[in-house]
């Protein structure tokens, strides 16, 4: 397998960190970004100490003129991006007549408008070479919605959107362009939701148990290989039959 370079924001969070322990163990370079270098430092020796190293890049996804310089510093350490996850997002949950301008845009901010600000500066190079692979986390929230996310789930739907279009003027330049719309993931943010709210989500997933970060690591994978190359544009919906729409 050829070694590329994979950039996957918002890395240092659950599903993250299990994409980038992934694609590192497929054998590629793997970088994230960060905001916080207290933080972002004390993941990094944690996952050193598990074999991984990781380029970090300062840069917040939310400002384009950051995501060009990180992008930028990106290419200087580590090569030119073969591989973009956008997997950065944040939630700001309340029903709507209760939103705040702040809300709303905060999240479609980080969730929606980083798809153009990291993309941006990548997209020319992979055309220049003639390869490339994008990935977008979705939601299944943003497939079927979700009371008190209208911020979260119309970012999450723009993002399959901005995936469909870049997919098809990119594809005679050997780029593919795919969504992964996880459902309830066991990451963090997920268990610190009190036990008996989680009981009644998987009451709901026929499977009958919350995701595991992995499983979306390796769906994310899947797309990136070349021999994914025939696949693009699409949504892989991985939920444990939670919603199970077209």
């Amino acid at each position: 397998m050829t070694q590329r370079t994979a950039l996957v924001t918002g890395g240092t969070g659950g599903i993250g960190s299990a994409i980038i322990r992934y694609l590192a163990r497929q054998g590629h370079r793997v970088a994230t970004n960060y905001r916080d270098a207290a933080r972002a430092e004390a993941w990094r020796q944690a996952m050193a100490a598990d074999g991984i190293e990781v380029c970090m890049v300062q840069g917040d996804v939310s400002d384009p003129a950051a995501c060009e310089a990180m992008v930028r510093a990106l290419e200087a350490k580590c090569g030119p991006v073969d591989i973009l996850v956008n997997n950065a997002g944040i939630t700001r949950d309340t029903t709507f007549h209760k939103m705040s301008y702040q809300q709303w845009t905060e999240v479609v901010n980080t969730n929606l408008n980083a798809c153009f600000n990291v993309t941006r500066p990548v997209i020319e190079g992979m055309r220049t070479r003639k390869w490339g692979r994008i990935v977008q986390i979705s939601s299944i929230n943003g497939q079927k919605g979700q009371y008190g996310q209208a911020n979260y789930a119309a970012a999450k739907a723009g993002m399959h959107g901005f995936t469909i279009s870049l997919a098809q003027e990119n594809a005679r330049f050997g780029i593919t362009v795919n969504t992964v719309s996880p459902g309830y993931v066991g990451t963090d943010m997920v268990m610190a939701v009190p036990e008996e709210v989680r009981e009644k989500i998987v009451a709901q997933i026929p499977v009958g148990r919350l995701g595991k970060p992995e499983e979306i690591a390796h769906a994310v994978a899947f797309f990136t290989g070349d021999e994914a190359s025939w696949i693009t544009g699409a949504n892989l919906a991985i939920n444990g039959g939670h919603y199970m729409g077209w």
